[in-house]
């Protein structure tokens, strides 16, 4: 089965990031030879029958091969596909971001939810287990990985819709 994993924080072949074959490697390492990286920003489509454990052995790889520990979170290609099939034809979807977590479902009616999110300029409008989709209220703004770090106490990444139709039209069409 296919899958998207979306390292934390990194700027491939940037000074104090891995490298493309450092994260290649790490995910060759962990038993996925055919991984791909998309961008620089470390995301990476990669097969496996256990996604857990092929990423928290690529993250503790790449540590090793780059010296660089990052966080990682992964999802499979088809709820990705489903997600994004959601929210690229809203009008507003150059400003859509999928965000990554592991903080559990976000209730989108709570209060508080909402106050965070307003605070940063964004307003969060889809939610499951381990993701939001947000809508930034600027153009080339990113705002939901630091709502979702601060109502999850934990860390989190996000790409941008546009990123994502790209990623799913070169790896999953």
């Amino acid at each position: 089965m296919r899958h998207i994993a979306f390292l934390r924080n990194v700027n491939q072949g940037q000074r104090g990031n891995p490298s493309t074959a450092d994260i290649v490697g790490a995910f060759a390492d962990a038993g996925s030879a055919g991984a791909r990286t998309f961008q620089s920003n470390g995301t990476v489509v990669f097969e496996s029958s256990e996604p857990d454990a092929v990423v928290a052995d690529a993250v503790a790889a790449l540590a090793v091969r780059s010296g660089v520990e990052r966080e990682a979170f992964w999802m499979p290609i088809t709820e990705v596909a489903a997600i994004v099939g959601t929210h690229s034809g809203a009008p507003d979807a150059e400003r859509r971001e999928l965000t990554l977590h592991a903080g559990g479902t976000i209730d989108l009616d709570d209060a508080a939810v909402l106050a965070v999110a307003a605070g940063r300029r964004c307003e969060i409008v889809d939610a499951g287990a381990g993701w939001i989709v947000s809508v930034n209220e600027r153009d080339r703004e990113s705002n939901a990985t630091p709502v979702a770090e601060r109502l999850t106490g934990g860390p989190a990444t996000s790409r941008g819709m546009p990123t994502l139709v790209r990623l799913l039209d070169r790896f999953d069409r």
